[in-house]
């Protein structure tokens, strides 16, 4: 066996193994996968009116629940799962093994990756059969919903990685990573029709990599026709790439000079 596919298995032995341990947690499993498409049923059946141009609110909400998941998967699970691992010691003792440093996050990369996947075919599944839910009916809708849920997961699990080094203690990573996950959901167009904020809500979410994913995923579930009601005329998918690429860069490079192996008791 050749060195390079000798390294590939290390990568796919450990995300194998990481997923095995996600779906052995119930807990994680139903915060992860079942509860956004529980608020998909609950939003669901009770906002059922149209928000204009012939747009069911349903549609639009959707929308924001896809990127939440995908911020979920990314951002909010590695930012409380990273903390806890290295406050129970295990980052510590992984470097005393010879195992390669990038086998750790290759692991969490594909971790996040299989989440991502299940949790959207989850979430497209439960809003087409129980509320009727339009999918890209042409190529080059469903080319941007790749691309933009690629970068977008990118720049989440990239943002969990780095915004794991600020919870002091495994225990208070929940408290430190939830309250953000849960306003940026409120002020990124998730809950509520995104241009119905007020100004200064929406100023401050364009700063962030989620309203942007929402951005550009209503491009591709909502008609052209709704363009004119985003906040610059049009759904922008330029500005949603530039956005995106950015925070994945400027989160690699936090990563890179903040993320901690050991705890800060630890030294």
């Amino acid at each position: 066996m050749s060195i390079r596919h000798s390294v590939m298995n290390l990568g796919l032995r450990q995300g194998a193994l990481e997923i095995k341990q996600f779906l052995r947690s119930r807990e994680q499993v139903m915060f992860t996968l079942a509860f956004p498409a529980i608020l998909i049923l609950v939003f669901g059946s009770i906002f059922k009116g149209e928000i204009g141009d012939g747009v069911k609110f349903t549609q639009y909400f959707v929308t924001g629940m896809i990127a939440t998941g995908l911020m979920t998967a990314g951002f909010q699970a590695l930012a409380i799962q990273i903390p806890q691992e290295r406050d129970r010691g295990v980052l510590k003792r992984l470097l005393g093994t010879p195992m390669p440093r990038w086998v750790y996050f290759a692991g969490k990369v594909l971790m996040v990756a299989f989440i991502a996947v299940l949790e959207t075919v989850l979430l497209l599944t439960v809003a087409t059969l129980l509320f009727g839910l339009d999918l890209p009916d042409t190529a080059a809708k469903w080319l941007t919903f790749l691309w933009v849920s690629a970068l977008g997961i990118t720049a989440c699990t990239l943002c969990g990685v780095a915004f794991s080094s600020l919870a002091r203690t495994g225990r208070s990573a929940p408290a430190v990573v939830t309250p953000v996950a849960l306003i940026l959901q409120f002020i990124s167009g998730v809950f509520f029709v995104f241009t119905s904020l007020p100004g200064w809500m929406q100023n401050v979410a364009a700063v962030f990599p989620l309203k942007w994913m929402c951005q550009g995923l209503r491009s591709v579930f909502l008609p052209a026709s709704f363009g004119p009601r985003e906040p610059g005329g049009s759904y922008d998918l330029g500005t949603v790439a530039i956005v995106l690429g950015v925070w994945c860069l400027v989160a690699l490079v936090l990563c890179l000079t903040t993320f901690r192996w050991t705890t800060r008791r630890d030294g």
